[in-house]
């Protein structure tokens, strides 16, 4: 018989800088599979100043890289136990948004980029916070299938969506460009999609387009 319980438990993060609560926008970018927030957030240090925070929340599931040995990343979530692994992400960065805004006077922007593994659950976690999104950015990866359009349509009617892909990305296939473009459809909403000539990764070039 199996059954559960909740405990407290430590998660952690990577920021560009320490907050100093004045900037006028923030970040949250969520990595993708194998991958540990504290390498992801360099990707984006170029584009730190004092107005602008890079928060990367890191997967609470860990597993070695190769074998049993090794370099360490993190996921979002696997097939086994998905549903609960999901709620868990979303208690998450729930609890570090609430105790990060909590210490602002005024509001910041909020944005929010996921890439790849990371772009699902940005687009699950986005659509279900109280809060409120002004840039989505969807990078070598797309909005989660298992999305209750209902609430995206709702939630993301003010937000401004970005869609970037690598024109030789070896893990993006026609068949998933696709279902995210059905998505997009019954979404009914704008999307700006970007590309470039590289793979599955983060182009500094695109990237400062879209961030400034």
């Amino acid at each position: 018989m199996k059954k559960q319980i909740r405990f407290e438990y430590e998660a952690q993060y990577a920021v560009s800088h320490e907050p100093n609560f004045q900037e006028k926008e923030i970040w949250v970018v969520l990595h993708g599979y194998g991958q540990l927030a504290e390498f992801f957030i360099r990707k984006f240090q170029a584009f730190d100043s004092p107005d602008r925070l890079f928060i990367a929340p890191e997967g609470t599931n860990y597993q070695y890289l190769n074998g049993f040995s090794g370099r360490v990343g993190a996921n979002w979530m696997t097939r086994h136990e998905r549903e609960r692994a999901i709620a868990n992400n979303h208690r998450f960065l729930d609890s570090l948004l609430q105790d990060l805004l909590s210490k602002f006077k005024t509001l910041p922007k909020i944005n929010v980029l996921g890439f790849s593994q990371g772009a699902a659950t940005a687009t699950r976690w986005a659509s279900n916070w109280e809060g409120n999104i002004d840039r989505l950015v969807l990078w070598a990866g797309g909005f989660a299938t298992d999305l209750i359009l209902e609430d995206a349509r709702v939630k993301f009617l003010n937000t401004e969506i970005n869609l970037a892909l690598g024109e030789k990305d070896e893990l993006i296939s026609p068949e998933s460009i696709e279902i995210q473009e059905e998505l997009i459809r019954d979404l009914g909403k704008v999307v700006h999609r970007h590309f470039f000539s590289g793979g599955h990764e983060l182009d500094q070039e695109l990237l400062k387009k879209i961030i400034d």
